[in-house]
This record gives structure tokens, C-alpha cells and sequence, in this order.
């Protein structure tokens, strides 16, 4: 049996290449939390978790100051049991975005070094239902995008193989939002998906007129039309408009996902690996989905959900939104417009370690072992 011996922790902070708008706010930066597992047989597992622009410093504390001296002495082997020890531990603090967003970065860690220790990839050792997925793109839908490059965009994705692209929608009136969406359709035509994610920002009675307005688009699915925790109204919308729902980027929890199952609040699960707690919480969503018949198309973080995504059975879209590029060493491969899941073992993310230490904010850099 091995034992975790050390733990390195360090943050990045990283800027988005492009402007990221949608209906609620902006995408400013990313910061990173970066988790290293050193078990007592040498090997290292490597995790990690994100924020758009706030709250890194708390995640970090809690890494710190709770959650990983936990680990010290533990056979990394038992994720499950680590991961519910953790869980746990911050029971006052659960269910929430900063507890989640520390428990992910642990709980890849673990993983990572699982899977390397198994010399398989995580696609592998997480089901291995295929090793390809289709992709679709964000990176040209952002909400103050005018309405020719917004078409540009989706020509061009199209012209790259992509599978579909995702438009940002919450003008101030729908007839913004629907101009902008139907110039897009005619010009990629019937057989392309188009996406639309409105990230939160409507009330019911509002989603409900917009959704009846997108229908002639023919849409893969309305996203967030609603605040996250308003169950009622997602389950008044999913029953006024023949549009599938997508939510799940900002629920937190196991249960909360089931209760949208069960009441039929949502057609399509957005489960992200960092906001429900890593990858064990992960699979388990996508299992229960698997059993309510409903896709998972993940929010964010592509790098990682392209081995998850193609674990599992149902495993239909990955977002398409580069992100890690400048503390990496390889970037997903795609071909003919599908991401091809990593065949290296472990996460199949290869660190710049070099270019990580360049850029980690020393405020956030700590290691823990038995001499701390």
C-alpha cells in the first residue's frame, strides 16, 4: 500500500485570449488552483479547478489551511473514501461553489495518479465507452459579437469540421436575440446545431416568451435560461416549449442534479467537473442521467471533460473554449472536428511546469508534507 506524502499547492491566474461576454457578466480571468499528489512509490497525480475572475484566494485557503494536510498518510488509492472524508469535513460549507471548486482539484489529483499508476488514461479507467466526441464552439457566439462576425464565425467553425456552435443571447429585447439567431441558421443551413445559452439571465414568464420566439431555429437547446436553483421554473419551461433544456453548469450537487431529473426540469446535463467536486461526484451524475435517458454536455474546461465525456455511454457534445494553452504542452487533438480523447496515461494534460512557476501567484504556493 502507498501513502500521499506530500501535497504542492500553487495558483495561475489566466487571462482569456478573446472577450468573453454573456447576459450576467464577463469572463476576465481564470484562476487556476493547481493540486500535486506525491505518494510514497514516487508517483505525482495532478489536479486542478477554475474560477472566471474571483474567488481563487478562498479556494486556495481552503486547500491549505483544511483539506489537503487531511490527505498526508492516506492511500491515494481510496478516492472514494478520501473524497467523502473531505466532503465531510467542510460539511458547513457544503453545498457550495468553493468547497466544490477544492474538492475538484484534489479529487483530479487522485485520479490523475490513479490512472498513471494503471498506465491507462482516464477515458479508459473512467468507462471507456469510446475515444471521440463530437465538438461544438463558444469562442465565436459572445453577446456583444455583432450580429455579420457572429455569422463569420459560425461559417468558419462549420468550415473546421466543428458540429455546431453556441450563441450568447439576453439582448434587451427578444427580437435582438432573434435576429441575431436567425442569421446565423440561414446561413449555416437546417443540418448544423446551434446552441443558446442565456446564463441565468431571464425570469420564467420571460424564458417562456423567448423560447416560443427561438423555435423556428430548430435549436439543440436553450441553456440557463433561469437561475440555477429555480426547480419550479425550469420544470414550468421545460413543459411550455418543445426546445430541450440544458442546465447543470452551476449545481453543485448530486441531489440537486437528481431533483432536476426527476421532475423533468432539464433535457440535457451540464454537470462541470470542477463546480460538482471533482470526477467522482462527475460520473456519478452522468451514470444517473445515463438512467433518465438524458445526454451529458458538459460546461467548460474541455481539456478534462473530453476523457469523461468519452467514459461514458452518454456522453454527447465537449465545449469548445481553449483555456490552458499557455501552461501546457500539447493541445487537444481534433480531428475532423472531434476531440480525441487523450490515449497518455492519466488526466492527458502535460504541464508546462516551467511556465507555470513563471506565472503562479507566490501568495498561494504552499507545500504540505509530514515536516509542516
Amino acid at each position: 500500500m502507498s501513502t500521499i506524502e506530500r501535497v504542492e499547492l500553487s495558483m495561475v491566474d489566466l487571462v482569456p485570449k478573446v472577450k468573453r461576454t454573456d447576459a450576467i457578466q464577463s469572463f476576465v480571468s481564470q484562476e487556476t488552483p493547481l493540486v500535486r499528489v506525491f505518494d510514497s512509490d514516487g508517483v505525482e497525480g495532478v489536479g486542478y479547478s477554475y474560477t472566471i475572475g474571483s474567488g481563487g484566494g478562498s479556494v486556495m485557503g481552503l486547500l491549505r489551511d483544511h483539506l489537503a494536510p487531511q490527505l498526508l498518510g492516506r492511500d491515494p488509492a481510496h478516492i472514494e473514501a478520501i473524497w467523502r472524508d473531505l466532503k465531510f469535513s467542510t460539511n458547513a460549507t457544503t453545498v457550495g461553489v468553493l468547497t466544490a471548486l477544492a474538492l475538484a482539484a484534489i479529487d483530479t489529483a487522485l485520479w490523475d495518479l490513479k490512472c498513471k499508476k494503471a498506465g491507462l488514461p482516464l477515458s479508459v479507467v473512467a468507462g471507456g465507452a469510446k475515444d471521440r466526441v463530437g465538438l461544438y464552439t463558444t469562442e465565436g457566439g459572445w453577446l456583444h459579437i455583432e450580429q455579420d462576425r457572429l455569422v463569420d464565425d459560425a461559417l468558419e467553425a462549420q468550415a473546421r469540421g466543428f458540429g455546431g456552435a453556441k450563441i450568447k443571447v439576453g439582448k434587451p429585447h427578444v427580437s435582438q436575440d432573434v435576429d441575431r439567431i436567425m442569421a446565423v441558421r440561414e446561413a449555416v443551413g437546417s443540418a448544423w446545431e446551434l446552441m443558446v445559452d442565456a446564463n441565468q439571465a431571464f425570469t420564467v414568464d420571460e424564458a417562456i416568451r423567448r423560447a416560443r420566439c427561438f423555435e423556428p431555429a430548430d435549436l439543440a437547446w436553450l441553456e440557463e435560461p433561469l437561475p440555477a436553483d429555480d426547480l419550479s421554473g425550469h420544470v414550468r419551461l421545460s413543459q411550455a416549449t418543445t426546445l430541450p433544456v440544458a442546465t447543470g453548469e452551476s449545481i453543485y450537487s448530486i441531489g440537486h442534479f437528481r431533483e432536476f431529473m426527476q421532475r423533468g426540469a432539464c433535457s440535457i446535463v451540464q454537470v462541470d467537473v470542477a463546480r460538482v467536486g471533482g470526477i467522482t461526484p462527475w460520473l456519478k451524475v452522468a451514470h444517473t442521467a445515463e438512467s433518465f435517458n438524458l445526454p451529458v454536455c458538459p460546461h467548460f474546461l474541455m481539456e478534462l471533460h473530453v476523457s469523461l465525456v468519452c467514459a461514458v455511454p452518454n456522453g454527447r457534445w465537449v465545449e469548445y473554449i481553449p483555456q490552458l494553452e499557455e501552461i501546457t504542452e500539447q493541445a487537444m487533438v481534433i480531428e475532423d472536428g472531434q476531440a480525441l480523447a487523450p490515449t497518455a496515461p492519466g488526466l492527458g494534460i502535460s504541464w508546462d511546469w516551467e511556465q507555470i512557476n513563471k506565472r503562479r501567484i507566490n501568495a498561494h504556493t504552499a507545500v504540505i508534507d509530514k515536516g509542516a
